[in-house]
């Protein structure tokens, strides 16, 4: 037999104005939800986040209004609400629509041609769907995310995860969909930026500092500190950048890109992000390759296993940001990294 706490009931949310909907799915899910309901979105908003549910469902046929329909987007607007599970119960013929439009917001659709017993079944299961791992320094800082005064990124590797408010003002921007840390530093050679942000993930260290140049507009750049610094070692290749900016923007000119001081210094001050540069044995594998050699012909000719080749061919591709090694020698060669066969 449980005691106390050891077995607790999830939270469900149900926005509707469907009573008999809501008396009869209540009913159905009361072994694994306390179920709580609201008519009104903006009611269910503000119950949605005194609540925090485990589950939202959110019956569309209730709403006719296409303004109801987007004010769900507040739901996962707010971070501790991104983690509950958003089921959304509407007509057959509109969630493919809805779905192009809201599939970033919306874990699962629900047909409404579905008896109330397989519409609780589906709730049911989406209990088991949200058990994730909850990680409390992670949700603290996340909680406070948009409080901080200093532009902040989380960061996956070099994509953008999340932005806080201060950076989306700095940078005027809306939408992070598709951004990477690269399309804001002002750096030609973008490999040597993503190689040292991998090896600073893969790495023991749990912070480091350095200088570089931050794109602000188009045609302005400003000098920068920035922090980069891992939630957790729970939290794969997640970390967040926090900049300092020093000096007022200036316009590009010659003197500024990836010749430029602060540009070439960019990780090299700091000792716990690899410089960027291939080993002699990689280099003379590259050159054979662009001979058109054979991974036999290179093997006889350096008097290394065909294994052993493989390995470097893949720290090549992994060094160079790349998909095959075809890209990871033309990469070398635009940047004078190889000899070239025809020079």
């Amino acid at each position: 037999m449980l005691r106390g706490n050891q077995w607790k009931k999830k939270q469900l949310l149900i926005v509707s104005r469907d009573q008999a909907l809501i008396d009869s799915i209540t009913e159905k899910v009361s072994v694994v939800y306390e179920v709580t309901t609201e008519a009104a979105i903006h009611a269910a908003f503000n119950c949605a986040l005194s609540l925090l549910p485990d589950t939202i469902l959110f019956d569309k046929t209730s709403y006719n209004k296409v303004t109801d329909f987007k004010n769900l987007k507040n739901f996962k607007s707010t971070h501790f609400l991104t983690r509950s599970y958003l089921l959304v119960l509407s007509k057959r013929e509109e969630i493919p629509m809805l779905n192009r439009r809201y599939k970033s917001i919306i874990d699962e659709f629900i047909p409404a041609i579905q008896d109330d017993e397989r519409i609780a079944e589906r709730i049911k299961k989406a209990s088991f769907k949200n058990q994730v791992n909850f990680n409390y320094w992670y949700e603290c800082f996340m909680g406070l995310f948009n409080l901080m005064a200093k532009p902040v990124l989380l960061l996956q590797q070099n994509a953008v995860l999340g932005m806080n408010d201060s950076f989306k003002k700095t940078f005027k921007i809306e939408q992070k969909d598709g951004l990477k840390l690269t399309d804001f530093v002002n750096i030609e050679n973008k490999a040597k930026l993503k190689s040292s942000i991998r090896n600073f993930v893969r790495g023991k260290h749990h912070k480091a500092v350095t200088h570089t140049s931050i794109l602000i507009g188009n045609d302005k750049v400003r000098n920068a500190r920035i922090s980069l610094s891992k939630l957790s070692r729970n939290i794969t290749d997640q970390f967040i950048m926090i900049i300092d900016f020093a000096g007022e923007e200036y316009s590009i000119n010659q003197a500024i890109g990836s010749r430029a001081g602060q540009i070439e210094k960019c990780f090299e001050e700091n000792s716990e992000l690899a410089e960027f540069c291939f080993t002699k044995r990689e280099k003379e594998i590259m050159e054979l390759l662009c001979k058109g050699y054979k991974t036999k012909e290179i093997s006889e000719t350096l008097f290394i296993s065909p294994k052993t080749i493989e390995k470097h061919r893949s720290n090549i591709i992994k060094r160079t940001n790349s998909e095959t090694i075809l890209e990871s020698v033309v990469f070398a060669l635009n940047h004078k990294l190889i000899q070239s066969p025809f020079s």
